[in-house]
């Protein structure tokens, strides 16, 4: 362990295990993700954990889907989650499946009922309901709680044989109608659905209920510390009792706080939403808080991790602000992206004393917060170049230390430039930049003696790319929009995305590939969107070079 840091709480029970030779001192834990679904910054909190805390104490993890209930499982989504841990750097010791136990699960259950711990309920889930109180009042049994042993196991391989059509009939435990806690009052083990299951087909039409697949995939896999999150809490006792009355391996659950984000949404159902409504472009749009979405938008796996490293382990449940999420990936894209000049909203620069049809070429370091720059580009230079329109002003205001007639500005990695005038076109829009420039002061050579206070980046006309470039911002315009009054929908930012078309940059990014990280200079962090082509490119916003969003 490191010294630097006190030990979590999960950290302390894991030392005390093993200082106890608890399980012969072995650490295995389990990712249990159910396939309905993209996973999202939350579940890279709970991947972190789960695998950080096995290789913190030379342990193993295994990835387990939760698929019991195959309406709403796809093998899309496996895979999906598959790629996602794999990119955040971890590697499973075992992939693993819910329905991998289908049979013994089957047979724990007949064990249950053979001891007269469980039983077949007739009554619908609205009966069920009904009848099992409120958390003030007990619960009251039926007439099915007292079938016998042999008529349950009769009616229970009757359910598995597909005698009965969807929840006519469930498994339920018989534990205490009257405990305080309602995950006790005879929970459903077991409900029939005849539905297609993506890997055992159609040999089941009775799936496991999840507190039922839960622990004892558990205790089969012999898990030694099961993490979740803090609202299954009221589960542990009906985790433990079930292995208990099974004389199964005794797994141990323990909670955290889940990850909540502020200016986001982590409930899967209304991620679906925004993706079944078109709010979003599918599961991996840039703005999305799933791992694709994160990937796709430039995101790295180390400022994922860095990020679920500095939010901590904790008990109670909090929000963090997605602004720590944002210095984590703009720490690590300054160390890692390399440097690149793009202008996004372009206006023409003609140096009126430079020779037209010559060309130089001016040198710059891919990255200079490494030492060595790691190495540098070519970058063409000519008498027309492409500049940001908000860098040069008409009438300039105070301090403004851009392009205005008679201004001076360094070009990035280039000569100094005086303005001397500029062009209009008929609706009284400026189209034109006109500057002279100063040969002797030429960057990383400059004996001009001249010192300018403004540098400015630019794109050489004749040598320009064009690309599209999008600009994300946060998805929605409230801090905690599932709290809000009315359809959370409603508080969508319609600024959240801003396509600009026709934008210029270097030709040394025609060779871009999706996933690695450009700084623009002055504009942002960037990366190639994977669905950029030769002909048509396209680069994501990552994140601005500075925390714009001011907290009202």
């Amino acid at each position: 362990m490191s010294e630097e840091r006190s030990l979590n709480f999960l950290e302390e029970i894991v030392e005390e295990d093993i200082r106890t030779n608890r399980h012969d001192g072995r650490v295995l834990t389990r990712f249990p993700p159910e396939p309905n679904g993209y996973l999202h910054i939350g579940h890279a909190k709970s991947i972190c954990l789960n695998f950080g805390l096995a290789l913190e104490y030379n342990g193993k993890t295994n990835l387990r889907f939760d698929d019991t209930n195959p309406v709403k499982e796809d093998v899309e989504y496996v895979d999906s989650i598959k790629e996602d841990v794999k990119w955040l750097g971890f590697e499973w010791a075992n992939e693993l499946y819910a329905s991998d136990y289908f049979d013994l699960l089957y047979a724990f259950a007949v064990n249950m009922i053979r001891q007269g711990l469980a039983y077949v309920d007739d009554s619908t889930p609205e009966e069920i309901a009904a009848q099992k109180g409120t958390p003030t009042e007990p619960g009251v049994g039926n007439e099915y709680r007292n079938r016998s042993i042999e008529e349950n196991l009769r009616l229970f391989e009757e359910m598995k044989a597909g005698k009965y059509p969807d929840w006519s009939k469930v498994l339920r435990a018989k534990i205490d109608l009257a405990s305080p806690n309602m995950h006790l009052r005879d929970p459903i083990m077991y409900r029939i659905k005849h539905a297609h299951h993506h890997r055992t087909g159609d040999k089941w039409c009775i799936y496991p209920m999840y507190d039922f697949a839960h622990g004892q995939s558990d205790a089969i896999e012999e898990i030694t510390h099961s993490i979740c999150t803090l609202e299954f809490v009221p589960h542990r006792p009906l985790y433990d009792w079930f292995i208990e009355k099974l004389e199964i391996f005794p797994s141990k659950q323990y909670e955290f706080a889940r990850l909540n984000l502020n200016y986001t949404v982590m409930s899967k159902r209304k991620l679906l939403q925004l993706v079944e409504d078109k709010h979003v472009d599918g599961w991996d749009d840039p703005r999305m808080p799933t791992i694709s979405g994160l990937r796709r938008r430039g995101y790295t796996p180390a400022s994922i991790r860095d990020f679920c490293d500095r939010i901590g382990v904790a008990k109670r449940e909090n929000m963090i602000d997605v602004s720590l999420l944002e210095f984590c990936i703009r720490e690590d894209l300054n160390k890692t992206a390399w440097r690149r000049m793009a202008v996004l909203d372009p206006i023409k620069l003609i140096l009126t004393d430079y020779p037209e049809g010559k060309t130089e070429t001016m040198f710059g370091e891919n990255n200079p917060e490494v030492e060595g720059g790691e190495g540098g580009r070519d970058i063409p230079f000519s008498r027309e170049l492409w500049i940001e329109r908000e860098d040069f002003m008409e009438e300039p205001m105070k301090k403004f230390f851009r392009l205005a007639v008679g201004n001076m500005v360094r070009l990035k990695s280039a000569y100094i430039v005086k303005c001397e005038g500029f062009a209009k076109d008929a609706e009284g829009n400026i189209t034109e930049v006109h500057c002279t420039h100063i040969p002797n002061s030429l960057s990383g050579n400059d004996t001009s003696g001249l010192s300018v206070k403004g540098t400015i980046h630019w794109v050489s006309v004749p040598h320009a790319k064009t690309a599209e470039v999008r600009l994300y911002d946060r998805l929605f315009q409230v801090e905690d929009p599932s709290n809000e009054d009315g359809d959370f929908k409603d508080y969508i930012n319609p600024n959240s995305l801003t396509i600009l078309p026709n934008a210029y940059i270097e030709a040394d990014l025609a060779t871009a590939v999706p996933g690695k990280g450009y700084q623009f200079i002055r504009k942002g962090y960037f990366t190639l969107d994977k669905n950029s082509t030769t002909d048509r490119l396209v680069f994501n916003r990552t994140v601005t070079l500075k925390d714009g969003w001011v907290k009202k």
